[in-house]
């Protein structure tokens, strides 16, 4: 894929993440172990099914190991990860995919996170690239083994002290993320005018109410779970404050908001702009709503040891207070949301996780009415 292929519709360059980085690697590793041939670039398909060639660095095979290395490129995205070498070692074995990490790579320390306790920070995705990419060369090579991964990142451990997976529970280094496989820059103001346009393309096709997502989780969860065609909705990332004043701008009767709750629940506090970097407070607003509920204070008191929303609400489930803390939680969204639009237009949320649904009053119906039109 060439470089005017990878860039948005306002000229900003797409990047790619460290779990594409280290599933191009273990298949440059794996084709050099198993041919004895240096590859100069390997290709892969993305989760997002982009395509993409690139440039492999080191390359060295010795004593039954190969190892080849791809540096990420996060293309106009602030990312503190650019420029690391995401390092794939690859040998022989008798069956299976084995990836674990090594220098540079985090270790999960809290429960709650995508891998358990214990393991490498190599997030699912990934996982799964990295597996895909290995069998696709193990076939073209006629080999019918095994594999073992260790991955790593130079300088990874320094890097990590400067972001947020300390907070989160994983110690030691870097995690190895990515669900599509491809960094979008997040310049706000591209990211908010991208949001304008897209609404206001629907209005003009005669769209009475706005549906906004906040991005692959939400619009997975509408294709699987709602009656409303995916391209109805407008993604608006983390930027969920600008999305309301754009809709209610742009002279909508209604807005409807799905989003993953570990998103959502900041809005409890009033907090707009869901990014990390932004604010937090997710398990401060559970626990305050804990409160409001009535929930004892031994459980309330677990909460801050939780790392994920998904954790503290399993928390809340195991005694039975998960009902009652929703819909304090459901009011207080919903408040919150009413606020930002100045009662000018109904507006409600539907958030999920896992087999936990919270909706706001009016959200069913919007949803109604959406699905009416």
């Amino acid at each position: 894929m060439n470089d005017a292929q990878l860039r948005t519709p306002e000229g900003l360059r797409c990047g790619f993440t460290t779990g594409t980085c280290a599933a191009a690697a273990a298949a440059a590793a794996a084709r050099l172990l198993l041919t004895g041939e240096r590859p100069l670039q390997t290709a892969l398909t993305t989760p997002s099914g982009i395509a993409l060639t690139l440039p492999v660095e080191e390359g060295m095979l010795r004593d039954g190991c190969a190892v080849c290395a791809v540096r990420k490129d996060s293309g106009d995205d602030p990312d503190i990860t650019n420029g690391v070498l995401v390092r794939a070692e690859v040998t022989r074995c008798e069956s299976g995919i084995t990836i674990t990490g090594g220098e540079g790579i985090g270790r999960v320390t809290k429960p709650g996170l995508d891998q358990p306790v214990g393991a490498s920070a190599i997030n699912s995705v990934p996982r799964r690239m990295i597996g895909e990419a290995l069998a696709a060369v193990a076939s073209a090579c006629g080999y019918a083994g095994g594999f073992s991964v260790i991955l790593s990142i130079p300088g990874g451990e320094a890097l990590a002290r400067k972001t947020y997976n300390p907070v989160l529970g994983i110690e030691g280094g870097l995690s190895v993320i990515g669900t599509s496989g491809i960094v979008e820059p997040m310049s706000s103001r591209a990211v908010i005018d991208t949001i304008r346009t897209e609404a206001r393309m629907h209005r003009a096709m005669g769209e009475a109410s706005l549906l906004l997502t906040i991005g692959n989780y939400s619009e997975q969860f509408l294709r699987l779970s709602l009656p409303v065609p995916p391209e109805r909705a407008v993604k608006c990332s983390n930027f969920i404050g600008e999305a309301l004043d754009i809709g209610v701008s742009l002279g909508f009767s209604g807005i409807l908001l799905i989003g993953h709750l570990g998103k959502l629940v900041k809005l409890g506090a009033g907090i707009m702009n869901t990014h990390s970097s932004y604010a937090d407070g997710r398990m401060e607003v559970l626990i305050t709503c804990g409160v409001i509920a009535g929930v004892p204070l031994p459980v309330l008191q677990a909460l801050p040891d939780c790392v994920t929303v998904d954790a503290a609400l399993a928390v809340l489930a195991q005694d039975g207070h998960l009902p009652a803390v929703l819909e304090v939680l459901s009011a207080r969204i919903g408040q919150a949301l009413t606020r930002r639009v100045r009662d000018a237009v109904p507006v409600a949320a539907i958030g999920f996780t896992g087999d936990t649904l919270l909706r706001t009053a009016r959200a069913d119906a919007l949803l109604r009415a959406m699905t009416e039109a």
